[in-house]
């Protein structure tokens, strides 16, 4: 089953987006009607969790965003850039401050967010010469739905994705987009356009019809493939991961069996891990086990990318745990 995606050595994984700092409720209820107590701030936003899990991996990576310039800012370019993170696009706003997002979880295990994104520096970014000199080198570009929902975050994705494609690069897009964040006509006609364009989409429950646009698992992966998309893996959380190949191969991965702390961002380390895996040329089946790993290992503690894992780690964590039959 060759890879889909451009090889690592083409120039590294880019993902555009929010950058923010994840602020967590540390009682269980609805919503944040009461004072309470909250734990944080730790590094977060969907494409920043994502990208630091590629770079904990050894991928190549860079991230294109923006933080405010305060401690909040300072926790998020400090992590990533430990985590091999190419930060030299990421601008610090001096009159904005870095976004944040409040989570509160609920008895059922769903989640509810407040979010600073559209008053913050995370939305004011834009085309720069540090993003057309990384751009100009990249080799891969990913895509989470929920930057979208941010207008700066879209015009950079719309110029990066000709620009990489144009140099034999590829594209993944991560659905990913919350309740919370609407997206305007405009706005879904540019998802559409990506979903088309991807090499490789990573969907959870959902996300793959609405991608899709038709209802029934079967009916969504194969107007996919109609479409144009390259290779699918679907993210099935407790129940594990599915690939699906346009050739009509399919690869089933059992989860593994952990103690729930922190879900928030155990798509997004899946999703890293299991692309930088397939760039670095390692078969499905071996990346679906290391995705799986770093989306299990993530929600064993608090914080939405404290869990994300290296070789070293995912190697010690799958010889140390069971994995569901």
């Amino acid at each position: 089953m060759s890879s889909a995606l451009a090889p690592d050595q083409l120039g590294p994984t880019v993902c555009v987006g929010e950058i923010l700092v994840e602020i967590v409720a540390t009682t269980v209820g609805d919503g944040f009607r009461e004072a309470q107590p909250l734990i944080g701030p730790f590094a977060s936003g969907a494409p920043a969790i994502f990208i630091s899990q590629c770079g904990r991996l050894g991928g190549h990576t860079a991230m294109i965003g923006a933080v405010g310039a305060d401690d909040f800012g300072r926790v998020n370019l400090e992590r990533l850039k430990r985590d091999g993170v190419d930060i030299s696009a990421i601008s610090v706003d001096p009159d904005y401050p870095t976004g944040s997002a409040f989570v509160r979880y609920r008895k059922d295990g769903s989640r509810d967010f407040v979010y600073n994104i559209a008053t913050s520096a995370a939305a004011r970014f834009g085309w720069s010469d540090d993003v057309s000199n990384l751009i100009g080198r990249a080799g891969h570009l990913h895509v989470m739905g929920s930057a979208l929902s941010v207008p700066s975050a879209r015009e950079v994705i719309d110029k990066a994705f000709d620009i990489v494609k144009a140099r034999g690069g590829t594209l993944s897009v991560d659905p990913n987009i919350r309740k919370e964040l609407k997206l305007d006509d405009d706005t879904e006609r540019r998802f559409a356009r990506l979903v088309a364009a991807a090499d490789l989409l990573l969907p959870s429950g959902e996300e793959l019809e609405r991608a899709a646009g038709v209802e029934g698992e079967a009916n969504a992966v194969r107007r996919l493939f109609e479409i144009g998309v390259k290779e699918i893996v679907l993210k099935r959380g407790a129940n594990g991961a599915t690939y699906y190949g346009c050739d009509g191969e399919r690869v089933d991965a059992p989860a593994f069996v952990v103690t729930e702390v922190d879900p928030t961002g155990a798509g997004d380390c899946f999703g890293g891990a299991y692309l930088t895996c397939r760039r670095l040329g390692m078969p499905v089946k071996d990346a679906l086990t290391y995705a799986a790993a770093a989306g299990a290992r993530n929600v064993t503690v608090i914080g939405p990318m404290e869990g994300a894992g290296t070789k070293e780690q995912l190697d010690a964590f799958i010889a140390a745990t069971e994995r569901r039959s």
